[in-house]
This record gives C-alpha cells, structure tokens and sequence, in this order.
C-alpha cells in the first residue's frame, strides 16, 4: 500500500507543481501589466490548457512578456528561502517546486525561441536577442537541476515507499484538487 500513497504524492506533486508554475508565470505578466500601465482582458489558466493572459493594452511589450518568466522563477525562489529561514516543514517542496519553475520557465524560453512559440514570439518581436533567451535558459535549467540534485537521490526514495504516509499523499492530492477547483472557478473561458 506505501507504494500507492507514493505515486499518488508524486503524481499529486508533479501535476500540482505544473499547474501552480503556470498560475505564478501568468502573475508576472499581470503585474507587469498593471505596473506599466496596461489592461488585462483575460487571464486564462485552466487546469486542461495551456495559460495565457491578453492584454487589451499594452504600452510595453517587452516588460511585460519578461515579466511571466521573471517572476516565474524569482518568486518560486524567494518562497523556499523564506520556507529555509523559516525551517517549515514543507521546505522540501518548496524546494522541488523552485527547481520545477526554473526548469520549466528556462526551457520554454531556451528552446520557444528556436520557433518562437508563445512569450518567445513577442520576445522576439520586441528586439529581445536569441542569445539572452538561451542565457536565460542556460542560468535557470542548470540551477533547477541543482535544486532537485540537493534533494537526494530518486532512486532512494523510490526504494523507500514508506517514507510517504498515507496522510501527506491525501493531503497533496486535496491540495491539487483545490487548486483545480480554484483555477477552473478564476479562468477565463
């Protein structure tokens, strides 16, 4: 049974993770909207598509579209050093989850410019040079990598079922759940 509570953690985890990355890039493009004096149309960010948010003004493109990643990585970061200073008890996911937004952010930015996919479309429209999407990338891919490296050994605790207890695989499960419910309710349709 200690392996099932294991994959319903990591799964819960992994999911949860996903889907809270694209909630905290999309609040950088809505505060890099509001702070430059944008408006914001639309933020989408259903749990079966990809986020998005629209502005139906935009005086500065560049700072916005940047400001999805920025804050995508920066506050995930700023989240698990306070969780460290703190010494909470979930300062493990915190730490997964920070390396989880460099990942994903740094590659979506890396490798979005080769086609310009997304952010990286206005990225590129907007005079942002390839190579510092790829630097961008380059500094945050290898620092996620580290993060997750700092947590131990996969196989080790693949081996080790029981160190996931029931209790804490149901709770992260509700905890995604929630956040489904919270973003299916808050989307934009």
């Amino acid at each position: 049974m200690s392996r099932i509570y294991q994959l319903v953690f990591i799964l819960s985890l992994l999911w949860g993770s996903w889907l809270a990355m694209m909630g905290v890039h999309e609040l950088g493009h809505v505060l890099g909207g509001i702070f430059t004096g944008g408006s914001i149309s639309r933020v989408v960010l259903h749990p079966l598509s990809v986020s998005r948010t629209d502005l139906s003004i935009n005086p500065a493109p560049a700072l916005v579209v940047w400001a999805g990643p920025l804050l995508g990585v920066l506050l995930p970061l700023l989240l698990w050093l306070v969780g460290r200073l703190l010494r909470t008890p979930v300062v493990s996911l915190l730490q997964f989850f920070a390396g989880f937004c460099l990942i994903a952010n740094g590659a979506y930015i890396a490798g979005g410019s080769l086609e310009g996919i997304g952010d990286c479309g206005v990225m590129l429209q907007t005079g942002t040079p390839l190579w510092v999407m790829w630097g961008f990338g380059l500094l945050t891919v290898p620092a996620g990598f580290w993060l997750w490296h700092r947590l131990g050994s996969l196989q080790d605790w693949w081996r080790h079922p029981e160190r996931v207890s029931d209790q804490s695989a149901w709770l992260m499960l509700l905890a995604v759940a929630a956040l489904i419910v919270l973003l299916v309710c808050f989307s934009a349709r």
